[in-house]
């Protein structure tokens, strides 16, 4: 057995997973992320005892610990160098959990604990894999004969960082035009807000009355299925910006498998069809070569505890 921790910004999720990538319990509690790094991994620490209790474990029944964790992370020596949605910077977090748990502990970036959640899942015979998340950000993680890639320096594989447009909508990196800054769900709802609007006779608008004022990333693709032409055009575009990164994407790693997830995933067919469809008709090969296998993701929210889970049966052999 192994502990699987996704660290987010905003609640902790905690699993306990067999070998079999099956979560046998989980949970998850507030991460409240102002608080500092010490009261965080307690919280982590009490959860995963309160998880090995309920399932009628024991400490000695789990190998290792791996946390999905977002930012920059070093994962040689356990250490988040700086997460920009949590007061981290240069968090001893292998260190810190080793004060509760004296087995080994696993630290990995979340979009690559995600990504290699999901190869368990669907692509263990690829041994080339990606996994795109479509959320607040373009998280995504590669998976190279069934190891994390990192680069050099464990930052590597920030695809939504790659520009699309150049000198385009600015990116919560800095830098404008990024992937992220277009295809993010937070870009669909501002690209949804801008067509509402303009089109203030759009079904959109009674939507998001229904919804209490909100505008979300299921607000346009609810609106077209309904047949609204304005939603349809929102969804349209969006589509053929996720769909221009994910054909970079195929062009630069020609991966067997890649897998769009995040919560706009449960569009299923409906968003990765016409992405598919797209890189069909626009990816270097063009058909002249086996394509990569488009798909929707199905592990969704469970990926980062799995992922983490295999960081850290990756960690001890």
């Amino acid at each position: 057995m192994y502990i699987g921790i996704d660290l987010g910004g905003t609640n902790i999720a905690i699993g306990i997973v067999d070998d079999n990538a099956k979560i046998i319990i989980k949970g998850s509690t507030p991460t409240f992320n102002e608080r500092n790094y010490q009261e965080i991994v307690k919280d982590m620490a009490d959860l995963s005892m309160e998880l090995i209790n309920k399932a009628g474990l024991k400490v000695e029944d789990i190998k290792a610990i791996g946390v999905g964790s977002p930012g920059s992370i070093d994962a040689k020596n356990g250490i988040v160098v700086y997460a920009n949605n949590l007061l981290f910077n240069n968090v001893p977090l292998r260190e810190e959990l080793n004060k509760y748990f004296d087995i080994p502990v696993a630290v990995e970036n979340d979009a690559n604990a995600a990504a290699l959640g999901e190869y368990k899942a669907t692509g263990v015979e690829s041994e080339c894999f990606v996994a795109i998340t479509l959320g607040t950000g373009v998280g995504s993680g590669i998976v190279i004969d069934g190891k994390i890639f990192r680069g050099f320096n464990g930052a590597g594989g920030e695809l939504g960082h790659t520009t699309l447009v150049a000198d385009g909508v600015l990116c919560t990196c800095g830098r404008k035009g990024c992937w992220e800054a277009y295809a993010a769900v937070t870009a669909l709802i501002r690209q949804t807000k801008v067509a509402i609007e303009k089109h203030p006779e759009s079904l959109m608008n009674e939507i998001v009355k229904k919804n209490g004022g909100e505008v979300s990333g299921r607000t346009a693709f609810d609106a077209a299925k309904q047949g609204d032409k304005v939603a349809q055009t929102v969804v349209d575009q969006y589509v053929k910006y996720v769909a221009d990164g994910v054909t970079n994407v195929i062009n630069t790693f020609q991966p067997e498998t890649l897998v769009i997830g995040g919560g706009i995933s449960r569009e299923g067919e409906y968003l990765v069809n016409p992405v598919r469809q797209y890189c069909e008709k626009y990816s270097y090969t063009k058909g002249t070569l086996p394509e990569t296998k488009i798909q929707a993701a199905t592990l969704l929210n469970d990926a980062g505890i799995v992922g983490a889970a295999f960081a850290a049966k990756e960690l001890i052999g």
